[in-house]
């Protein structure tokens, strides 16, 4: 996993909060990779190499996935890094797919494509 995954998993981040969040959103959502706390810089690495190992194992298939399926796929891959990661994370840490904010959840499926745009074109 390179810094380099991390910062496209962050720029997918910062541009997908950009076009879904409703109102300004808060400083920490839209802060630059170098204000982002390592351990997120971590999650988002391990969030992008299990995306691309998905795109990669499925031999094309996770192209068929839906918008929504490739949105729960990230979600689930981050919970998994907070849990990982932080001892007693606040619920809305580690919601579930559906109580996510719809915002959330279409930030969630823009990263995930943005991550297949990558890999194809790598």
């Amino acid at each position: 996993m390179t810094a380099e995954a991390g910062k496209i998993f962050r720029e997918a981040w910062i541009s997908g909060v950009g076009k879904h969040y409703p109102g300004e959103p808060k400083a920490g959502y839209v802060a630059p990779w170098d204000d982002t706390p390592e351990w997120e810089r971590q999650s988002a690495g391990a969030v992008y190499q299990l995306v691309a190992d998905l795109l990669r194992s499925s031999e094309g298939a996770a192209r068929l996935l839906t918008r929504v399926q490739k949105g729960q796929f990230v979600a689930a891959c981050w919970t998994a890094q907070i849990h990982l990661r932080i001892e007693n994370p606040k619920p809305s840490y580690v919601a579930a797919w559906e109580d996510l904010p719809v915002w959330q959840r279409e930030v969630d499926a823009d990263i995930f494509e943005a991550i297949e745009r990558t890999e194809r074109t790598s």
